[in-house]
């Protein structure tokens, strides 16, 4: 896919030890395991290739996001199937790489937090280090998750509007729906795609950003 100064239109960047799918290896990669690639990359490509985690993805709308290019098409390449691939349905493999190339990209849900951090697989509240509960209250929107103590709490994107899901991690697990899940509380460890968050928060938001982002499959 080449635009008419013969630019390429489309680049792959790869993270981590992931090795780059044969569908997709003549075409321009970098390899990106920080901020600074994946920028180069935004300016000049109109369809990027992520090859990694769940954890990369968000990585790479989030900056899409802060730098105000949810304009770009984003195809996602995990090895294997994913939270992410799950809630956007989505291949995984050798069948996601043929799909990078020739799918056609449609925007769907891009679920951010209050930083700007973007969540495609799971998010999750966890009790601090010092703790074994989470004390506090959630909402979504204006239906109460908890109030009180719990163990942990996640959320989750969906396809279908309103947009994120959130639960208690309980052994019937009941799901709420909404716009935005907020927690108030007295001190929360967050994790966004496995990754966690290197401090405690007392107040944490993720909610469904007004634009979202446009997914190839």
């Amino acid at each position: 896919m080449n635009t008419a100064d013969n630019t390429p239109s489309v680049a792959v960047l790869v993270f981590g030890e992931h090795r780059v799918p044969g569908p997709l290896t003549d075409l321009p990669i970098q390899r990106a395991d920080s901020e600074g690639p994946i920028d180069a990359a935004i300016g000049p490509y109109r369809r990027l290739v992520v090859v990694g985690t769940d954890a990369d993805l968000a990585a790479v709308l989030t900056r899409l996001l802060r730098a105000d290019r949810l304009d770009v098409e984003v195809a996602y390449v995990p090895r294997r199937r994913t939270r992410a691939t799950r809630v956007y349905r989505m291949p995984a493999g050798r069948r996601a790489a043929r799909r990078a190339r020739r799918g056609s990209a449609r925007r769907v849900t891009l679920i951010r937090d209050e930083t700007g951090s973007v969540v495609v697989g799971r998010a999750g509240w966890l009790p601090a280090e010092d703790r074994q509960l989470i004390h506090g209250e959630a909402v979504v929107d204006d239906a109460v998750l908890f109030d009180g103590d719990v163990a942990a709490a996640c959320i989750e994107p969906t396809l279908a509007m309103p947009g994120l899901r959130a639960s208690v991690n309980r052994i019937w697990r009941r799901w709420v729906a909404g716009r935005a899940a907020q927690l108030g509380s007295t001190g929360v460890a967050v994790v966004r795609d496995g990754v966690a968050v290197p401090r405690p928060a007392r107040r944490s938001t993720f909610y469904r950003n007004v634009e979202g982002w446009l997914l190839v499959r």
